[in-house]
């Protein structure tokens, strides 16, 4: 097997000043990438890269953009020194709890807006690039909403169909160019979001909500962001060059062992 690196590699991530963006923007920088954070806000992305490049000794460089914001976006990827981009990790993303029944046309539209349109917008900027280098490597973070039925959670499970819809798509489409695309789809994964809504919605019955969550998953837990952030460093590495269009389950045996 190739070695599993990214040395000499610039990766962009998106999402990456928290959560599993955070931990991927990480693991990238470990492995030796140039890595660029990508968040809503400057600030935050300007402390996760300076943190990062702290701990990894690895350059590490901050940009602000509303990924649902194409003049935005495209002005993130015009940043990019050389116009040279390897990686692309879009991680960013927004949740919803509801089915057809509660959600409404904002909370649809809001949904659709960063997580559809923000990976098309940025899939296409860095297409752009690498079809000019003649090869990349874009990886989505989709989940097993796309393909599972999960209770109260429809607009959610409309966006990762269409991020899982958009990367097989891509991946076919951009062979001549030398690019490979897939997406990581995750279960339940322990971030800060999911303690936030815990304690959000079920205050005093964190620990016994927290078990309930983790119970969902066969393997009797949740998932972390390092562990996505590890199948997400194998699939952007050379390590991986044999694999394009690919929907990679990462959850505890949910989707086949329920």
């Amino acid at each position: 097997m190739a070695e599993i690196t990214l040395k000499g590699k610039r990766a962009l991530v998106t999402g990456a000043a928290s959560g599993i963006g955070r931990a991927i923007a990480t693991k990238f920088a470990e492995a030796g990438a140039e890595v660029f954070v990508l968040d809503l806000k400057a600030d935050a992305a300007e402390k996760a890269a300076a943190e990062i490049a702290a701990a990894t000794g690895s350059t590490c460089h901050a940009l602000a953009a509303d990924v649902s914001d194409e003049a935005g976006v495209a002005a993130a990827f015009a940043a990019l020194p050389g116009s040279k981009l390897d990686v692309l990790v879009n991680s960013a993303g927004i949740a919803h709890v509801g089915s057809i029944e509660t959600t409404s046309t904002d909370d649809f539209d809001r949904l659709y807006k960063v997580n559809v349109r923000g990976t098309f917008f940025t899939m296409q900027e860095a297409v752009k690039l690498m079809a000019a280098a003649k090869s990349g490597v874009i990886l989505n973070l989709a989940s097993i909403a796309a393909t599972s039925g999960l209770s109260q959670r429809f607009a959610y499970s409309m966006t990762k169909g269409a991020v899982l819809a958009m990367t097989l798509s891509v991946a076919k489409d951009c062979l001549p160019h030398g690019i490979r695309c897939n997406c990581i789809s995750p279960a339940r994964v322990h971030t800060p979001f999911v303690d936030g809504f815990l304690a959000k919605n079920y205050p005093g019955r964190e620990a016994e909500m927290m078990a309930t969550l983790a119970a969902a998953q066969p393997i009797g837990r949740m998932g972390t962001p390092a562990e996505i952030a590890d199948l997400a460093l194998y699939l952007c590495s050379d390590a991986a060059s044999f694999i394009t269009g690919v929907d990679m389950l990462i959850d505890g045996g949910y989707t086949n062992l329920r």
